[in-house]
């Protein structure tokens, strides 16, 4: 353990991976903060914490790349101290511990407190909930849930986060109001499995009323779903979408495959029927819903015919925004044991082939709002005049953007509507013309 110092020493975070290691190293930075720490740029840091990514192999060769990089700065005399956190190495520590001597410590993602003790000596404050917000100050991801139950056979994420565990709703309420204290005017729900929350604590999906309750804050202007997990699907949270106006007509539901033979392989606990059945009823009683999915190709037992299948399944679904990934073996799944016998240049084939379909009907589907107008949220200013934004339809990072005109000054987190002039495959573009507030 580090011993207490007079000065506390200038900490940087790095976080790579999803919006849940965002939320982590938020909640780190806020509790170092409140110990008197210095947060500071990599550059500038005497003791720098990596949070990690162990999820697909990508991620991890990335997040090893940093450990590399960061090793070499600590050997040049740059850093004093070195501290590994995350998924990877929740996932691989006493391999990481063998390959990087030099890191001084390997924690799991959530590890504040001890995170603490080793970078001041002590820990004398409690967890509060506190974040120190690292997204722009308009938006603010709000996880309410760790871990997963599902057993699906490709996911490493029991492996590496845990069972399911809900949060408190009254805490996710409290910290939700200091959010929009703060100025945070959108909400972006996330977890492993969002649609899961509060069977672990309430005995059932307590996911529709949590909704409500955000939805119903003063000062809330967005909340936005993602990580909806498509099985077990709770209805009553379509109702909640549909009534509430500051409930983004968007979710995000990743189905993986639709193969119904390939589902069973993946343990999805769906078939195609069943998924076309969810869809049908998500969109007839949500009218005007985006819808956005994610699908993993060159699973071990994915034939031709089952990728066919899956093409002919995006074309009738036309989702509003779509993701694929190529298929990672991951030691200790279920699906380890099947191989990983599709080679790499099919995947990618397969890759290219689905994202050039999806993005024929974003550019389709984006065209049809030539002419409209669209209440857009402004996230950044590119130059004078010019701006990026978001509609109801688009989360952050991941989603279409638009680009706006405005012949008046415009400040991120602001709301205007905007008449969309031009179309691309994910922007459109358009003018600002009148000012909505956002509500107080």
């Amino acid at each position: 353990m580090a011993a207490r110092t007079e000065h506390p020493p200038r900490v940087a975070i790095v976080t790579l991976g999803c919006s849940k290691n965002t939320v982590d190293s938020e909640t780190l930075a806020a509790y170092l903060q409140r110990h008197g720490v210095e947060l500071t740029a990599p550059e500038h840091a005497s003791v720098l914490i990596l949070n990690t990514c162990g999820f697909i192999q990508p991620a991890k060769l990335e997040s090893i790349s940093a450990i590399v990089e960061a090793v070499e700065r600590k050997q040049a005399g740059s850093l004093a101290q070195l501290i590994v956190m995350g998924c990877l190495s929740a996932r691989y520590a006493e391999e990481l511990r063998q390959e990087f001597p030099e890191v001084d410590y390997f924690f799991g993602p959530e590890a504040y407190e001890p995170i603490a003790r080793v970078v001041l000596g002590d820990a004398r404050y409690e967890l509060l909930g506190e974040r120190l917000l690292s997204t722009p100050s308009h938006f603010a991801y709000l996880k309410i849930s760790e871990g997963c139950d599902h057993g699906c056979s490709f996911c490493a994420i029991p492996l590496i986060r845990g069972r399911h565990r809900s949060r408190p709703m009254e805490q996710l309420l409290q910290q939700a109001q200091d959010l929009l204290h703060r100025g945070v005017r959108e909400l972006i729900l996330i977890a492993q499995d969002t649609t899961a929350y509060g069977i672990d604590l309430y005995g059932r999906r307590r996911i529709a009323e949590l909704v409500s309750r955000l939805a119903s804050l003063p000062g809330i202007a967005w909340v936005r779903l993602l990580y909806t997990y498509p099985t077990d699907f709770p209805e009553e949270l379509l109702q909640v979408i549909a009534e509430h106006p500051t409930v983004c007509k968007y979710l995000d539901i990743p189905l993986q495959h639709v193969s119904t033979r390939v589902l069973r392989s993946m343990r999805r606990g769906m078939t195609r029927q069943s998924i076309e059945r969810l869809l049908e009823r998500i969109r007839s009683r949500v009218p005007g819903i985006a819808l956005r999915t994610t699908f993993i190709v060159g699973y071990p037992n994915e034939t031709e015919e089952d990728f066919r299948e899956l093409c002919e399944f995006v074309r009738w679904a036309r989702f509003e925004r779509l993701g694929v990934f190529t298929y990672s073996a991951e030691e200790g799944t279920p699906a380890w044991s099947l191989g990983d016998p599709i080679p790499e240049e099919v995947k990618q084939e397969r890759y290219r082939e689905l994202m050039e379909l999806q993005r024929s009907i974003s550019r389709e589907l984006n065209s049809a709002k030539i002419g409209t107008v669209q209440r857009v949220l402004i996230d950044e200013e590119l130059a004078p005049g010019e701006y990026l934004g978001r509609t109801e339809f688009d989360a952050p990072e991941v989603d279409c953007e638009v680009y706006v005109r405005s012949p008046v000054p415009l400040s991120p987190g602001t709301f205007v509507m905007v008449e969309i002039e031009d179309a691309g495959d994910y922007e459109l573009y358009g003018s600002a013309n009148v000012t909505v507030p956002t509500p107080a």
